[in-house]
């Protein structure tokens, strides 16, 4: 009997907020499913953190555009992602005729975690409960993927000490399908991929040699919130995955375009 592939996906942006997408995002990967594919989902919730943090009068702010995350911050944090993205995302997959399971990287000891400096000018830059993947142990992952379950991931997870932090998204996604050796590896963003100009749809790079990123970087052409997405491309291939891709979020109908092996979005190659 031949093996399941498995294709991770990196869900966020804005995507996340409206909800007739967020149903159809759920039932186009339900139908991927259905055809043969091993589905987990990883997943952000930057608005909702925002959201709560206000509601909650808990300051947050950023260094370099990076969240600086208190003790106490990160308690909303988790409400935020645990309590209302991951929840919701659960119950949709449930209400479409599968069975998805929440989680954290804390479940499982799925992800440890290490706490991360953001480095600037040379100057080490602590940014609270902010964490990177240290190791990732995908053990349970296969165990529910092997029962015909979804895994539902939010990037939360622990360190060796039981300290909680809140890691980057992409690259929590990133670490996780290298670790799963995904057949594919696709990310979830705004625009239709990686574009040498972002008010030219023309203008999209349909393949990017991993070679050339630190060259796009230097021109400008991959910046903002496109770096991570882009490295969590590259580390999902360095660590086992087949193929990574970005694609639009916005348009659920193209993920179902992974199935028939479809050139769309942008390829990131080892």
């Amino acid at each position: 009997m031949n093996e399941k592939p498995i294709a991770v996906f990196k869900y966020g942006g804005n995507a996340m907020l409206n909800e007739q997408l967020k149903t159809e995002i759920v039932q186009n990967l339900g139908r991927l499913k259905a055809q043969g594919l091993k589905i987990v989902v990883v997943h952000g919730g930057g608005p909702f953190i925002k959201r709560l943090l206000s509601t909650s009068k808990v300051k947050s702010e950023f260094y370099e555009g990076h969240r600086v995350t208190t003790p106490e911050a990160l308690k909303y944090v988790e409400m935020a992602l645990k309590g209302e993205v991951n929840g919701d995302l659960v119950r949709l997959f449930n209400k479409y005729g599968n069975t998805a399971v929440g989680l954290s990287g804390k479940d499982g000891k799925i992800v440890l975690a290490e706490k991360r400096y953001h480095n600037s000018g040379g100057e080490k830059k602590d940014l609270g409960r902010v964490g990177d993947v240290k190791k990732v142990n995908p053990e349970l992952l296969h165990l529910l993927l092997d029962n015909d379950i979804i895994p539902v991931l939010t990037c939360l997870a622990s360190d060796a000490d039981g300290m909680d932090y809140n890691i980057n998204a992409d690259m929590f996604a990133g670490h996780i399908a290298g670790a799963l050796k995904a057949q594919q590896f696709v990310v979830m963003t705004d625009v239709d991929g990686l574009m040498t100009d972002i008010s030219k749809p023309e203008s999209l790079l349909s393949r990017v040699d991993g070679n050339r990123i630190q060259e796009l970087k230097t021109e400008g052409i991959i910046k903002g919130g496109m770096i991570p997405k882009i490295e969590a491309c590259t580390t999902a291939l360095s660590t086992g995955a087949k193929t990574a891709r970005i694609i639009n979020g916005t348009k659920p109908n193209e993920i179902n375009k992974i199935i028939e092996n479809i050139n769309f979005g942008t390829v990131i190659e080892k």
